[in-house]
């Protein structure tokens, strides 16, 4: 199936904007495609929401609150990101 292709499974995605929008579209999409998520963004509600819904989908998601202008809050969600998952992929 073409669908095959894009497959992520076993892939760790850190998307940015998750909480809405086109951001919030790309986690939840990365994940239907098989991968664990790092969401990110500065309203710590709409990401919690969106990490909700990612582990609804059966796959593991944090929510990291990050405004990607801050360097050391990049750093931190980083951090972060290989603490829970011990990668990054995407």
């Amino acid at each position: 199936m073409i669908l095959d292709k894009f497959a992520l499974t076993g892939k760790v995605a850190i998307v940015t904007g998750a909480g809405r929008s086109i951001g919030r579209g790309i986690a939840l999409g990365f994940a239907e495609a098989g991968a664990d998520i790092v969401c990110a963004a500065r309203t710590v509600s709409e990401i919690e929401s969106v990490a909700s819904e990612i582990r609804n989908l059966g796959r593991r998601a944090i929510a990291v609150p990050c405004d990607v202008r801050e360097a050391e809050q990049v750093d931190n969600m980083v951090s972060k990101a290989l603490e829970e998952f011990g990668r990054i992929d995407i």
